[in-house]
């Protein structure tokens, strides 16, 4: 079976999408840059590792925050815990607050 040189290219572009295994480009403000390469100095670790670190942290915040906000919409749907109005549970934080600072 042949193959033509333009499927054979359109093959390789797609084939070329797939196999991305090449490093992330980041652009930064020129303060966050400099801040970077100042802490960077600091720490005697190089910016890249930095960044690498930074943006894994960042990454596992959202995946726990992502999960504790779907356990919790589960509980809802579930009945398991009971929905609160924000407005009412906004006035009494600001009545428990009040009567606090009264007692000051």
């Amino acid at each position: 079976m042949e193959i033509s040189q333009s499927r054979l290219s359109e093959h390789w572009g797609l084939w070329k999408k797939l196999m991305y295994t090449g490093g992330m480009e980041v652009r930064f403000r020129p303060e966050t840059e400099s801040r970077l390469q100042e802490l960077a100095a600091k720490s005697g670790r190089a910016a890249n590792d930095l960044v690498e670190d930074a943006m894994a942290a960042y990454l596992q915040e959202v995946a726990e925050a992502r999960g504790m906000l779907d356990a919790r919409y589960d509980d809802l749907k579930r009945g398991r815990v009971q929905p609160v109005d924000g407005e009412k549970a906004f006035a009494e934080l600001r009545r428990k607050s009040n009567e606090r600072r009264s007692r000051s």
